[in-house]
């Protein structure tokens, strides 16, 4: 599997299960737009993130996000080329988190 997109909603339940790990690859200007809590920041566009990606445990889930989904989708690849299996992708990113938490 190279990764699932999600919704907002099951991306939520996920997040409160065990060995899941939140990332967000937004650049540090965008996270005035929110944050989700828990979340582990690495820059995408980070001259860094190749190195942050493979300190992590490719044993754990991971739930990827950024503004609308494309950046979070192609890190989602990247990890998946790197050993990790347990990938999702926040469809719509943190645009649709921000709009589905203000219905709840």
């Amino acid at each position: 599997m190279n990764h699932k997109n999600i919704k907002p909603a099951e991306f939520e339940r996920l997040s409160k299960e065990e060995n899941t790990e939140i990332i967000d690859v937004r650049s540090p200007e965008e996270e005035v737009e929110g944050f989700i809590e828990g979340a582990t920041v690495i820059n995408i566009m980070g001259p860094d993130f190749a190195d942050k990606i493979n300190e992590l445990d490719t044993d754990k889930t991971y739930l990827v996000y950024c503004r609308s989904g494309n950046r979070s989708s192609t890190a989602c690849g990247f990890m998946s080329s790197n050993g990790f299996d347990k990938l999702y992708n926040l469809e719509g990113g943190i645009q649709a988190w921000n709009q589905y938490q203000n219905t709840k």
